[in-house]
């Protein structure tokens, strides 16, 4: 089973700031932007519950779809989240700049060691909330950049950082350097894993390939998005960033010699001419080949991949703050998508718990992933998370998991 390791963005929660720094936040919130996050849930939870994308036919197409771009959504809305904590549209300064950033800070520790310990559940979902902590900690000295210069900075690590990160693999994969560190690395030794060179670059979600959807999430923060025609332009760049990374990678793909043999080859005869665009390519087996890179499959790590998923995420952005703002009767319809949109670190953290107990613990047939008889089990899920999230919401602003990082962050009331 394919498993599309998309966190609940751990801010999601959180009341938007409509204000310049020096006034009292608001209780606003942008619809469309919980609308999207509640649609990366349910992608999610598709990836890591629903029936495998070789089921085929339009079930299998959907899913298909959703694997790897929900988890990019997830990363491009926590970067939007970042801004919302430490100021939107304009960065907080002074002493409310400084317990900004340190509210950040706690809340990626805390998303680091919760991330560890959902990991020790062994549950077969690739937890990435450790990451997110990483990457906080990572892009916070960007808070208070313009959006020009955070898209110019992630267009940068979208072209730049894959090839790094290629070339460090294929230095690890030839050398004992990545040993040594494990060894060395007390986070290694404490949570049980390769610790800070899997979280950097061995993992299923290398920070150095997933920067650049959350620094994109922080330029949109930084936009108005009340202004008119900015989501027609938001669209039309998430679509021309989709066909450049999917269209380019396609092209490539067949204009380079050889290229679909090696990967195919590399990937013991996985399904070389979907790399342009689908999981199901596979991943290398034995060492990965240059031809690699020519790939945009959703969790390759390459610049075309990191391309396509954060157009698509554009688009649907920019879709659901339409329909927020001019289908008032869709968007009511679609209240119990976006309240799960509010709590999304709760329900990411509960269906990793639920799995854990019906699989790990009861032992329950749960998931038969290669037949569609998962596909009920995937609809319970989703009723579930939903109607758990619209009875919560009815008598708490925040969920509940929200409640608890909102106060892990009060001693930043203590900075001056």
């Amino acid at each position: 089973m394919t498993h599309d390791a998309s966190p609940a963005p751990p801010t999601a929660a959180l009341p938007e700031r409509r204000a310049v720094p020096s006034d009292p936040p608001t209780t606003g919130r942008l619809i469309g932007i919980d609308l999207a996050r509640g649609l990366a849930v349910l992608g999610m939870y598709s990836a890591h519950v629903g029936p495998d994308v070789t089921v085929g036919g339009p079930v299998g197409f959907l899913l298909e779809t959703a694997r790897g771009r929900s988890s990019a959504l997830f990363a491009l809305l926590a970067g939007f989240s970042l801004i919302i904590i430490t100021g939107r549209p304009r960065p907080r300064t002074g002493r409310a700049g400084r317990q900004a950033a340190v509210r950040v800070a706690i809340r990626a520790v805390v998303l680091l060691a919760l991330g560890y310990a959902l990991t020790a559940l062994d549950t077969e979902v690739d937890v990435i909330l450790s990451c997110y902590g990483v990457l906080f900690l990572a892009v916070l000295p960007l808070y208070r950049l313009r959006a020009a210069t955070l898209a110019l900075i992630a267009a940068s690590g979208a072209l730049i950082l894959p090839q790094v990160l290629y070339a460090v693999r294929k230095s690890i994969e030839g050398g004992a350097w990545a040993d040594a560190v494990v060894q060395a690395d007390p986070l290694a030794r404490i949570s049980g894993t390769d610790g800070v060179v899997e979280l950097l670059f061995t993992g299923a979600y290398p920070v150095l390939t997933w920067a650049p959807f959350v620094i994109a999430g922080m330029a949109l923060g930084r936009l108005d998005l009340t202004r008119p025609g900015i989501r027609a332009r938001l669209a039309l760049t998430g679509g021309a960033l989709a066909v450049l990374g999917y269209g380019g990678s396609w092209l490539a793909l067949h204009l380079v010699p050889h290229a679909l043999t090696t990967i195919a080859s590399a990937t013991g005869g996985g399904s070389a001419s979907s790399a342009w665009w689908s999981d199901t390519v596979g991943e290398p087996e034995n060492g990965t080949p240059l031809a690699w890179l020519l790939v945009a499959a959703p969790h390759s790590q390459t610049t075309l991949s990191i391309l396509g998923n954060t157009g698509i995420a554009l688009v649907v952005v920019a879709t659901c703050l339409v329909v927020a703002d001019r289908m008032p009767r869709l968007t009511r319809i679609a209240t119990p998508v976006s309240t799960v949109g509010t709590m999304t670190l709760t329900a990411y953290v509960l269906h990793i718990v639920a799995l854990w107990l019906l699989t790990d613990v009861w032992h329950l047939p749960l998931i038969d992933d290669e037949t569609m008889a998962a596909l009920p089990v995937l609809l319970g899920f989703i009723a579930t998370v939903m109607l758990l999230a619209t009875v919560w919401a009815r008598y708490f602003r925040r969920g509940p998991l929200e409640y608890l990082l909102h106060a892990a962050t009060r001693p930043a009331r203590h900075i001056t």
